[in-house]
């Protein structure tokens, strides 16, 4: 960083760390022994599709990297686009194998980023939800380096739980990078997974 840049505040951009997602298990022991969440086995990964051949390639090899285990009893990975035009990929396990939906969505990542692609990323969702029947999605921001909660209201509709989100900021301080500013807690509404 330039004497300009402190002297007008400016900051370098966080550059992303894939490997904060190796972090989401040990977080996942901390949410379920302090608020009882458990991992739901449901995580995408959220990007901006980009028309052409060789993102069309990255793709395919995404998608048959993530459905290598469909002939032992996986289940494919499930393609979808949102409202706003962002392309979704979700993967599902069970519950129980959390670190390998959190492989997944590194591989994902990582896949795009050697490519080339790592500007498409926008961010990963691992789902979560307690007996109560509450959702909570532990969001990694790609371009941030960082995660944050998202706590949508049970029942539809569009209001967050941010007691809830606040709550889960204090609890995961240890396990993982949480995103600081919140104003960059954006809602994922009707993210696959959630």
């Amino acid at each position: 960083m330039g004497f300009l840049d402190a002297l007008f505040g400016r900051s370098k951009p966080v550059r992303p760390d894939l490997d904060q997602l190796f972090g989401v298990p040990s977080a996942a022991l901390t949410l379920e022994a302090a608020a009882g969440f458990r991992p739901t086995g449901l995580g995408s990964v959220c990007f901006a599709a980009v028309e052409g051949g060789a993102f069309g390639e990255v793709e395919r090899q995404v998608r048959a990297l993530l459905d290598a285990d469909t002939a032992t009893g996986g289940v494919p990975v499930e393609a979808s686009q949102d409202s706003y035009g962002y392309s979704w990929l979700l993967a599902r396990h069970t519950p129980e194998e959390l670190p390998d939906l959190v492989n997944d969505l590194h591989a994902v990542n990582s896949e795009l980023e050697a490519n080339g692609f790592g500007p498409q990323l926008l961010c990963s969702i691992v789902g979560f939800r307690n007996e109560a029947g509450q959702p909570l999605g532990l969001v990694y921001l790609y371009k941030r380096g960082t995660f944050y909660p998202f706590a949508p209201m049970p029942g539809g509709g569009e209001k967050r739980n941010n007691p809830l989100e606040l709550q889960v900021k204090a609890m995961l301080t240890n396990d993982l990078r949480v995103e600081q500013d919140l104003s960059r807690w954006f809602p994922v509404w009707g993210a696959p997974g959630l």
